[in-house]
């Protein structure tokens, strides 16, 4: 059968309309495919025009009107390279001796590292600067990461020749089957290491113990990351170093509690004060910090009026308290009042507010339950006018 009518090609189709053409069928017909008998026999149909294709002294013969193979087109040839099958797959070189994928480098990116770092509430609030003990992989002084020993250098692999993979050749339906597998020589570098470091073995890089400074920006929260930029572990052959990430572990603070960009906490004040109304002096988180670089010490406490009569559970929020957010404002800081009822009293204490409930009509209070809304949105609306 004609070889361009079966790849759908022209008679003038240069060499790469032609490789394309086959690529495409070899994918649709391959036996990892279309395992099917019919499909097979017109995957070998189309391999042997491309064969012939392919090959300029075949084509010239079969344009002559010649025979390229000895038994004939249908016949299987001798010498048919299988990297023409794998290239169609893997993108692999073609026929006509283009180049594998060839050594791989000795010299790699290293992996990124991480490290827990504990810092308390008010550190990750208005941020901190810490000394970190990092134990990584960094470049062999004694090689500067060529993994030699010193006076020697890398050579040239005898078995592959500097390729970094060796042609693997086998009989198949198909003729002889060529593959390429990394060499094991020298490990598909291409090159090896006559005489290695004797500090890194070869590596490259050796196990260090360093001492890092990080700066925590004001804001952080519990498991943010910190990253450090190639600060990680060095790659083989003294390759750059990977990234060094910093994850926060934030204390639990005994007074407050972080929600986002807010603080909360809770102030108690005795019943007296509540009803009579005061006025609380209360630390902030700055007083954590005080005498720290950038705090106002002036910022260590903030006083809070309560107005007589003051009820339990009552929020005071201060605007702008809270903490700074890691893209500029900051949230703010929500005090919650709770009125404390005395539970022991001496007898001079309890008749005294024996008397007061008397003045007030308290001394027999009938606890009193409000029945839940009915009729929906509208009825609480009409309730609440009528001050309900």
């Amino acid at each position: 059968m004609d070889p361009y009518e079966l790849l759908g090609v022209d008679k003038d189709a240069d060499d790469a309309t032609i490789k394309k053409a086959y690529r495409k069928l070899a994918r649709q017909y391959h036996p990892d495919v279309n395992p099917d008998a019919e499909s097979q026999e017109k995957f070998k149909e189309i391999s042997h025009a491309y064969e012939v294709l392919s090959d300029p002294q075949k084509r010239a013969a079969y344009d002559r009107g010649g025979d390229p193979f000895s038994g004939g087109f249908g016949a299987q040839g001798a010498g048919f390279s299988f990297t023409d099958i794998m290239d169609a797959f893997f993108g692999g070189a073609g026929a006509g001796g283009g180049a594998g994928r060839g050594p791989r480098p000795r010299v790699r990116r290293g992996q990124d590292a991480l490290i827990r770092l504990d810092i308390d509430l008010a550190e990750a609030a208005f941020g901190v600067t810490r000394d970190l003990k990092v134990d990584t992989a960094v470049v062999c002084d004694t090689c500067g990461g060529e993994g030699a020993a010193e006076g020697s250098h890398p050579v040239p692999c005898e078995t592959c020749h500097g390729q970094g993979e060796v042609a693997i050749v086998q009989r198949s339906f198909l003729g002889e089957i060529r593959t390429l597998r990394p060499c094991s020589a020298c490990n598909g570098f291409g090159t090896v290491i006559p005489d290695p470091c004797r500090d890194c073995s070869g590596e490259g890089r050796v196990r260090s113990h360093r001492t890092l400074t990080v700066k925590i920006p004001p804001g952080v929260d519990d498991g943010t990351r910190v990253q450090l930029a190639e600060q990680g572990e060095v790659g083989p052959g003294g390759g750059p170093a990977g990234d060094l990430y910093v994850e926060i572990h934030v204390a639990k603070h005994p007074t407050f509690t972080r929600r986002g960009n807010d603080l909360h906490c809770t102030a108690k004040v005795p019943m007296t004060a509540a009803a009579l109304g005061t006025t609380l002096n209360l630390p902030t988180l700055e007083a954590d910090l005080d005498g720290a670089e950038g705090i106002d010490p002036e910022d260590a406490s903030i006083q809070i009026d309560l107005k007589p009569g003051t009820q339990s559970g009552t929020d005071h929020v201060l605007r702008g308290r809270g903490v700074p957010g890691l893209r500029g404002g900051r949230g703010d800081l929500i005090v919650t009042v709770n009125v404390e009822t005395p539970t022991k009293l001496d007898l001079e204490q309890e008749a005294l507010l024996r008397q007061l409930a008397e003045m007030r009509g308290e001394e027999s209070v009938q606890g009193q339950l409000k029945a839940a809304h009915k009729g929906g949105v509208f009825s609480w609306f009409k309730d609440t006018l009528n001050g309900h």
